[in-house]
């Protein structure tokens, strides 16, 4: 097990963490989670040996074999397979040996053990898999390393962490470089693995779906909590609000034993009982008020009029030296509408969104703009055209110079540039902060439709957060890539899949299109495995959905129509049974009033059977429908 006692650790001079003890046991999974700067990857640093703590100590099995992804990557003539298989140490240092001229018939046969021992037979397979479950096809498997860009080579030293036959696996954000459909290969594949794990992350679905435990730092303590992230949110939060209430509570003694002092200090009759207070004071442990709120708290301003539609994409191709990569028929966004782009890596999305917001990327068809549009478009690439001098006042001032300093500084806090760092050169900043001062920059210019292209990489999940209910209250359009599913699921309400060259809306929601990769990966599975079977593309499958969704639209119609008249007369009818429980309605002078509820109520009875009878029968013939995956 991992064990630390009463450990302290500091970096650069400031103190992150003092005099933690916990353990980690043998196959825990756990989220690192806290702000930023808190002290996550000091303490990876730690657990890799790269530092020593200040104070207590840290102890860890000698032998165990610690994995973790590299953040440099040389541009290797290496093929990608290969440079995968580096991953497993013991496996290169056997297949050297059984490469060389030793002829020593029990050494080799040892080593032959040795390497059926660890699977090593099967080690390019399991290699293959692992570079294709992180997106790479297999004509990729034998490129070289140099020829893949940054994000791919981050990929190839996950995949070469997975391969590593370690104790411990530590994984640094290991989603950000990720599609949702490798995320979610990533997600199955640590669920499987059988050593300790502990991960730095600020996708929170990811966090739930992977981990058991979180170890939390904050005020500069580790406390480790059990279950996923939202255990540990709702257990952080009945923490504090019992802290809080121990806070307040001692807050009014602390006042009453105060307000006793300075009244009776002078007194010398009441001098003893005076001191013996204020030494109670002292001894007093004081508990910090519960700091819960965000330092976040930013909103999109309003945008004013807008065109409705706002754009219209019509028989567009996209692609790239008259190269095509997405066709897209037709595309119309609205007001207050709000759009996900789905699909991998390279599919396209990108591009999708690059034509949203001009038409470099527009080989044929139109893209029509509505009268008065205000695009605001938020990619990773925006982040190195910030001027590295000015600070992100002077950033605001050059978009808006009529906007009084004050206001500016105001709009800045609410991103948490706040006091000098607002008056800072943002070159020094960090991804997070550059993230954070593109955003801000964006949402001052009032756009009513935003574009926005993996708008969470380098934030952290305070920020996250905020984004969200941010989006949430925007009302203008709104069109996003990303890779974080908590996001997408509560901004969105219209999916566009990119796949196999063609734009088109995805019929469901998140559920629905992780269902469709989960299948969409067993049916190839299930081919390759096969004698070859001719399976539907994606366009067949979406042609069949739509036909089972057409049989039910009526039925689902058709019932909800029914149950809304049901409701009304269940009112009808307990408000006629309220007159007639009047006990005055029975006098002789009420007769014709008494007559009138009675026939209504035999009306109101037959039309409910009659209703009830329909909406059985729709029920029947909406269960007797197969299924929609």
């Amino acid at each position: 097990m991992i064990q630390f006692k009463q450990l302290t650790f500091s970096r650069a001079g400031k103190t992150l963490v003092e005099n933690a003890s916990f353990q980690l046991h043998p196959g825990h999974r756990v989220g690192l989670t806290g702000a930023n700067g808190a002290g996550k990857s000091t303490l990876f640093a730690l657990l890799r040996s790269e530092l020593v703590a200040d104070v207590g100590e840290l102890l860890m099995p000698p032998s165990w074999v610690i994995a973790h992804v590299a953040q440099e990557t040389p541009a290797l003539a290496q093929s990608a397979l290969d440079y995968t298989l580096d991953g497993d140490e013991e496996l290169r240092t056997l297949q050297a040996h059984l490469a060389s001229d030793q002829q020593d018939p029990l050494q080799v046969a040892e080593w032959h053990q040795r390497l059926a021992d660890i699977d090593g037979y099967s080690a390019e397979a399991r290699a293959s898999a692992l570079l294709a479950g992180l997106g790479f096809s297999q004509p990729q498997l034998s490129q070289p390393v140099s020829d893949f860009s940054g994000g791919w080579r981050m990929r190839l030293n996950l995949a070469r962490a997975l391969m590593c036959r370690s104790d411990l696996l530590l994984l640094d954000e290991p989603t950000n470089h990720l599609d949702i459909e490798a995320v979610i290969w990533l997600e199955g594949w640590l669920n499987a693995y059988r050593g300790t794990l502990l991960l730095i992350s600020h996708d929170r679905e990811f966090l739930d779906n992977t981990v058991n435990h979180i170890l939390h730092i904050e005020q500069r303590q580790l406390t480790l909590y059990r279950g996923g992230y939202s255990d540990f949110e709702r257990q952080r939060a009945e923490k504090l609000t019992l802290q809080q209430a121990s806070y307040q509570k001692q807050q009014q003694q602390m006042a009453h034993l105060q307000k006793y002092i300075d009244r009776f200090r002078a007194q010398a009759t009441k001098a003893r009982q005076a001191q013996s207070r204020i030494k109670a004071l002292e001894r007093m442990e004081l508990i910090s008020a519960a700091h819960v709120d965000s330092p976040f708290s930013f909103g999109f301003r309003e945008a004013g009029p807008a065109p409705d539609p706002l754009l219209v994409m019509n028989q567009v191709v996209l692609g790239y030296a008259d190269k095509p990569l997405v066709k897209l028929a037709h595309l119309a966004i609205r007001p207050g509408e709000r759009i996900g782009l789905l699909g991998k890596n390279g599919a396209g999305k990108s591009t999708l969104i690059k034509a949203l917001a001009q038409s470099e990327t527009l080989l044929a068809g139109e893209r029509v703009e509505g009268k008065d549009l205000r695009i605001g478009y938020f990619a990773q690439h925006q982040l190195e055209q910030l001027v590295a001098s000015d600070s992100p006042l002077q950033h605001l001032q050059r978009l808006d110079p009529l906007a009084r300093e004050q206001e500016l500084l105001d709009f800045l806090g609410s991103f948490d540039f706040r006091g000098d760092m607002a008056r800072m050169p943002c070159g020094p900043f960090s991804g997070g902060e550059k993230s954070r001062l593109a955003l801000a920059m964006l949402i001052w210019q009032r756009p009513n439709l935003i574009l926005l292209d993996e708008p969470t990489n380098h934030l952290d999940i305070e920020m996250r957060h905020a984004l969200s209910m941010a989006l949430q209250a925007y009302e203008g359009g709104m069109v996003m890539v990303s890779h974080d599913r908590t996001l997408l699921a509560t901004c969105c309400e219209k999916f566009v899949l990119v796949a196999a060259g063609q734009a088109a809306v995805f019929d469901g929601d998140l559920e629905d299109y992780k269902q469709f990769l989960l299948n969409a990966t067993q049916t190839a599975t299930v081919s390759s495995q096969t004698a070859p079977v001719k399976q539907n593309s994606y366009h067949q499958q979406k042609a069949d959905r739509q036909a089972r969704l057409a049989e039910r639209r009526p039925l689902l119609k058709s019932l909800a129509s029914l149950e809304s008249q049901l409701a009304q007369l269940e009112q009808e009818k307990q408000s006629l049974q309220s007159k007639l429980a009047d006990g005055d309605i029975y006098n002789v002078e009420h007769r014709e009033t008494l007559q009138a509820l009675l026939i209504a109520q035999a009306q109101n009875q037959k039309q409910l059977d009659s209703i009830e009878a329909q909406w059985l029968d729709v029920q029947e013939k909406l269960e007797a429908l197969p299924e929609i995956d």
